[in-house]
């Protein structure tokens, strides 16, 4: 997308996603080119705790199914959901934002 490359995993699992799968997926986007982009997508979300242990600061931007649904419903493209969650893991340092929370100060 727009020239930078994305590794990409998704997790269709019926609970929310634990730190140590992003962890995970951490170790294998460290195994690629330092300019690569993880995008992990749950389908049920985040757990809490998962993102906080996971920290902040990575090459990683996560969405959830939710974000899919409401980004879908509002007939927003998917780059245009991308490019707001990167601008807010850039200013913030933060893995995950609810689309809810960005779309109000975005193109989103």
């Amino acid at each position: 997308m727009d020239g930078a490359y994305y590794l990409m995993e998704a997790k269709w699992h019926s609970k929310e996603t634990p730190a140590c799968d992003l962890h995970a997926f951490q170790g294998k986007l460290n195994g690629k080119a330092s300019w690569t982009r993880g995008v992990f997508i749950s389908w049920q979300g985040f757990s809490r705790d998962g993102l906080i242990a996971f920290g902040n600061g990575n090459r990683i931007i996560c969405i959830s199914g939710k974000d899919i649904y409401q980004c879908l419903k509002s007939k927003i493209p998917f780059p245009v959901l991308l490019e707001a969650k990167l601008r807010h893991a850039s200013e913030t340092g933060e893995c995950y934002i609810a689309y809810e929370d960005i779309k109000n100060t975005s193109k989103a």
